[in-house]
Formats: C-alpha cells, sequence, structure tokens
C-alpha cells in the first residue's frame, strides 16, 4: 500500500512539480496520466481524487490543443475563473479565482514562486506570463495557506514546463503582424534528464484606450530549463531557471487635458527566476532542501519628456527551504517543514527596503482509497509586522463507483507589501489580510476520463483587506505630513458561489467540456459607503464551453465560447461593465509523424466588448502556423 501514499505536505516541496511524474510511489497508472497527479493540495506528487480540495488540472495535449501564446485562454476552461485585462495581449492582466483579488493569488512556475514584491499590491502580472513551454496547469480554489503561507488566500496556481526527449518547434503569424515562435528540447535517461525551452513573441497589438486608434504594441523574449541527475539511489540533485525580457506599450493621461488617451508611454519588464536543490527519498523518510530567487525588475518611460525611464522598480525574493515526511503507519503521514524568506525592493526616489519571512507547519493526515483525512497548522513570523497562525483541514469519502464527496477548510493570509509598509503612503502598522475559505462537493471520475461530473459549493469570509485611504476623507497621524493618503486595514469582504464542471467523450472522435461559476462577492467593510457593494470586476457568473472533433485521418476540428455577465467597473458600482460573449474556432492537421498544421480565429462574431471600462479588446483575429517534432 505504501507505493500510494506518497505525500510532502510542505511548503518546500514547490519544486515538487519537477518530479510528479519521476515519483514511484504514484500509482503506475498515474505515472502515465500525468494529469491525474497534482502537486497543489499537499505540496508532493499526490492523487487528485484523494484531495479534498477543489483541484483541478489541464495536461500538455490540452494546453496545446488551445493555440496561441496566450496562457489565459487555457485559464478561462477553469471553473472559478475571471479575468481583468487592461488592453491587448501584454497588458497588465489580473486572474480572481472565486472572486479573490488577483494579488491574493500564489504562482509558481516550476516551483519558483513569480509574484513581483515590488509592486503595490505584491501580485503577479500575467499579461508577461507566455504558453510557450508550459505542460501542465494546476489550479486549487480556496484559501491553503497552512501549505503555501502567504498569498495562498485565493487559492495556489502552479504551471509546470513541458518534459520531452527530442526537439518540438513552433511558430504561427496572425492578425496584427502577430508573430510567435517557441522550441522546446529535452534528453531523458534512466538517472537524468534535461529539459530546455526558449521562444519569442511580438504583435503590433491594439490600442489600449477603447476609444483610440493608436496601435500598443508588445513584445518578449524568453527562455527557460530545468533538469535532475540522481546522485544516488535515494539522492537527486535539481535545478530550474527562467528569464524572461518584454516591452508593452501603454496609454496614459497625456497634457493638457490629462484624461486618458492615445500616447507614447512604453514599459520594460524583466523576470528572473532560478530554483537548486537536494531530495532524499528513503523507505518512510523523505527529505527535501531547496534555495530559490525571484527578481522582477520594471521601467517605464515615456518619451514625450525623456528617453530615460522616468520610474523604475525592482522586487526580490529569496527563499531557503526543508522540509519531511514520515510514514507513521501504512496509511499515517506526519509532514512537517521550515522556510525562511528575505525580500526586498527598490522603487525611484525611495531607499531600498527589505523585510523577513520565518514559517514552520506540521500536517497529519490518513490516506486510504475510502477516506482520506488531513489536518494542519503553521506558524508565520515576518520581521515587520509580528506573527501569525493558520489552521487547515480537508477529507474525501469514497462514495459508489466513481463518485466521492469532498469538503475543506482552509485560512490564508497575505503579508503586508513592502510598498504598503514603506513608500510615501506606507503603514508601517500593518496587519496581515486574513481569510477562511468552507467548500465541499461531489465529483464523478476524473476531469480527463472518459466521464467527469463535480459540483462545489463555496464561501471565502476576508478581513483586515488592505486598501488605499484618502486623507481627503479621513482624521489620521499619518496625514499630518501633509501626504495624500496612506495604506490601512480597512476592509471586509465575502464570497460565495457555486461551481460546476461536465466533460465527456461522446464518441471515440467526440470530446466536449463545460464549466460554470457563479459567484457573489460583497464588500462587508462596516461604515464604508460602498459596503453592500459588489466588488470591482467581478462578473457574477462565467461559463466557458468546448468542443474538439476528431477526424479519421487526423484532422481535429475545436471551438470555444465564453460567456461572461455584467460587472461593475469600480468600488461605488457606479460604472457598469455590459456581459459579453466570443467565441473561437481552431483546427489542427498532421502531416505525417513530424509536422502539424494549425490554425485558428478568435472572436468570431467580432464582438465589441470590455472586461476594463474605457481599455479595449481585441476583434475578430485569425491565426495560422506549424509545428515540428523530432
Amino acid at each position: 500500500m505504501r507505493k500510494y501514499l506518497y505525500f510532502i505536505t510542505t511548503a518546500l516541496a514547490v519544486s515538487s512539480p519537477a518530479f510528479a511524474q519521476d515519483n514511484q510511489a504514484v500509482p503506475a497508472a498515474d505515472a502515465v496520466r500525468d494529469d491525474l497527479i497534482t502537486v497543489v493540495a499537499t505540496g508532493g506528487a499526490t492523487r487528485v481524487d484523494w484531495a479534498g480540495q477543489a483541484i483541478s488540472v489541464i495536461g500538455d495535449a490540452e494546453v496545446r490543443s488551445v493555440q496561441g501564446t496566450d496562457l489565459t485562454r487555457v485559464l478561462e476552461r477553469l471553473p472559478g475563473i475571471t479575468i481583468s485585462r487592461n488592453g491587448g495581449l501584454g497588458a497588465t492582466t489580473s486572474l480572481f479565482v472565486r472572486g479573490a483579488n488577483s494579488q491574493q493569488l500564489l504562482v509558481m512556475v516550476d516551483g519558483i514562486r513569480v509574484a513581483d514584491v515590488a509592486a503595490p499590491g505584491g501580485g503577479y502580472d500575467f499579461g508577461g506570463l507566455s504558453s510557450g513551454g508550459i505542460g501542465k496547469v494546476e489550479l486549487l480554489r480556496g484559501s491553503n495557506s497552512v501549505i503555501w503561507g502567504s498569498e495562498a488566500i485565493g487559492g495556489v496556481l502552479a504551471l509546470t514546463s513541458r518534459d520531452i526527449d527530442g526537439v518540438q518547434a513552433g511558430i504561427e503569424y496572425g492578425s496584427r503582424d502577430s508573430v510567435d515562435a517557441q522550441v522546446d528540447g529535452g534528453v531523458v535517461g534512466d538517472r537524468y534528464a534535461i529539459n530546455l525551452n526558449g521562444g519569442y513573441s511580438r504583435t503590433d497589438g491594439i490600442s489600449q484606450f477603447g476609444g483610440g486608434s493608436e496601435r500598443d504594441g508588445y513584445r518578449q523574449w524568453r527562455v527557460g530549463g530545468r533538469a535532475h541527475v540522481d546522485l544516488t539511489p535515494e539522492l537527486t540533485a535539481r535545478v530550474v531557471g527562467r528569464y524572461s525580457d518584454g516591452r508593452t506599450d501603454i496609454d496614459g493621461y497625456p497634457a493638457p487635458a490629462y484624461v486618458f488617451a492615445d500616447d507614447p508611454e512604453y514599459q520594460k519588464s524583466r523576470e528572473i527566476g532560478a530554483l537548486a536543490g537536494l531530495r532524499y527519498s528513503g523507505e518512510a523518510l523523505t527529505l527535501d532542501a531547496s534555495y530559490q530567487l525571484s527578481d522582477t525588475r520594471r521601467r517605464y518611460y515615456d518619451p514625450t519628456f525623456s528617453p530615460e525611464p522616468n520610474y523604475e522598480t525592482q522586487g526580490q525574493t529569496r527563499r531557503a527551504q526543508l522540509a519531511g515526511s514520515y510514514d507513521i503507519l501504512p496509511a499515517l503521514r506526519l509532514d512537517f517543514g521550515a522556510d525562511h524568506e528575505w525580500s526586498r525592493f527598490d522603487v525611484s526616489f525611495e531607499e531600498r527596503r527589505r523585510a523577513n519571512l520565518s514559517s514552520g507547519h506540521a500536517m497529519l493526515g490518513w490516506y486510504s482509497e475510502a477516506v482520506t483525512v488531513a489536518a494542519g497548522l503553521r506558524y508565520d513570523d515576518h520581521s515587520r509586522f509580528g506573527d501569525a497562525w493558520t489552521f487547515g483541514a480537508n477529507g474525501s469519502v469514497a462514495l459508489v463507483g466513481e463518485l466521492r464527496a469532498r469538503a475543506s477548510y482552509g485560512e490564508g493570509f497575505k503579508v503586508p507589501t513592502l510598498y504598503q509598509l514603506f513608500s510615501d503612503y506606507g503603514n508601517d502598522k500593518l496587519h496581515p489580510e486574513r481569510s477562511r475559505s468552507y467548500d465541499a462537493g461531489l465529483e464523478w471520475g476524473d476531469r480527463n476520463g472518459a466521464l467527469f461530473a463535480a459540483v462545489t459549493g463555496f464561501r471565502r469570509d476576508s478581513r483586515n483587506l488592505i486598501d488605499y485611504v484618502s486623507c481627503f476623507s479621513t482624521s489620521n497621524p499619518l496625514c499630518d505630513d501633509g501626504g495624500y493618503g496612506f495604506y490601512d486595514n480597512v476592509g471586509k469582504a465575502r464570497a460565495t458561489g457555486v461551481e460546476v464542471e461536465l466533460g465527456a467523450q461522446v464518441s471515440p472522435a467526440l470530446r466536449g467540456r463545460a464549466s460554470y461559476t457563479y459567484v457573489k462577492t460583497t464588500n462587508r467593510t462596516a461604515g464604508d459607503p460602498n459596503q453592500g457593494n459588489d466588488l470591482a470586476r467581478r462578473p457574477r457568473n462565467a461559463i466557458t464551453v468546448s468542443l474538439d472533433w476528431t477526424s479519421p485521418w487526423g484532422l481535429v476540428l475545436g471551438g470555444d465560447i465564453r460567456m461572461v455577465s455584467d460587472a461593475y467597473d469600480n468600488a461605488s458600482n457606479a460604472t457598469q461593465i455590459d456581459g459579453w460573449a466570443t467565441g473561437t474556432i481552431r483546427a489542427s492537421l498532421p502531416l505525417g509523424e513530424h509536422f502539424e498544421l494549425f490554425g485558428r480565429v478568435e472572436n468570431v462574431t467580432d464582438s465589441h466588448y470590455e472586461v476594463v471600462s474605457g481599455y479595449g479588446t481585441a476583434g475578430r483575429s485569425a491565426f495560422a502556423g506549424v509545428r515540428v517534432k523530432m
């Protein structure tokens, strides 16, 4: 039974995605079906159907079938997700999971935490994240800070690079002079594996200002890789690295009117990530140690005034992690871990600021085919605001056939960002944001199997939410220096809703999928003029339906429909964003064993819509390309 019970419930194992397929404790069938395995539930390779939490996994084949460099088109297939983007490809892009702020979602790429700690909210901008090289997507919906620590209020998103033995390359061209090229290569041996990937994307883009005529372009270079080698049968060394460099044209508020309009401003971004570690896998004991670095730099330019950047930010996080797991009994496991994080930010006109965060956690779990139950506790100590305790528990029960019931309770927290603590608007008395998350559901089968159906009800209560407070609306000692405002723990919010997900292999040639989410997000801040209002840019209804048909000679035809209901653009609910629907049709045709032609048309009906008031969205767009496999 022990081979079925490989669980590493630890914040350390953010590096584990690279090894999920190699884990001998995963059943043989799961080793083939990588989309049956997740790391976001416990931090280690775990069967999805044994998790008590709401988790979805998208595999390599589905990621590639969607086509294109825009990863949000893949993510929109998952329940609980809505997306906000300030313009076209490359523009600032936010991902809301069950209505949580985008900054409250922990994002990892190949185990590296990629949040920009110099950003005001400290979140991750999905505008610069390409689907190139990505082979697996895992999303946990709900608070899970017991395992993952800060940021995991809304959930956890883990992206893993594609593993291949050989070379794959592809290039596409399309509307607005858009080009996307990607190369992936790898070598796999009995005791080692090396994978490298690189790509380039560019487009003339659309006007970021919805009423503008000047196109705002985007370009990006990217490269990444990972490798592991078995030093002994029990000891493995691994390294991961990623680098991207991009430029995004943006619109602003030019003189003399100082209203949102076309202008020549642009932003340059550079992201670096690296991880190195050692892993020991014994008969009953597993130990894992790693060190990682994440560094994001952004420079903002306005050629109207100067060729030099007018503002610059750089955020860096270093993280050392050590964790272990021990089999007390064949089905009883203790997982434990500790980590230390150093963060710093540098912004123009302000001195460098630093903070440290030390954490430890333990979880005890019983894992069997019939029942899984796990509960854990985490302690965090921050150098700037003090300590925090977090609790979580979840369980899963097999009912009949492939039907399972699952339920979870999770607590989340997010430390104040260095910008919120120390900028000109900073408040060094801030406390962490906190949440309590509950969900329960029924699930039949697995998402990528012959038949799948799942329904989940959820609720999340958040408190101590950090928001900007204007000095013109309050009397506070923080305004005594003549400042315009400051950050404070003033917010409370609640999100309640239901998620439904369906999937079926209707026939050997036809597969269908659908996901629907209803979420009501409410401002519950006592005394706030917006109390009772919906949170901004959180539509209550979102649905995605997909169909894919494969002909006897290999031609694949597919289509996706995305429908989103009305939302409000601001906290006062004074500006409404109308609901919208778009459709995509796509096709691919293999030419022998080594070549594949593909193409798609996005926004087939040329719908005119907004996801952010005043910002443009792309009309009908066509793309075509070729893939090569050697």
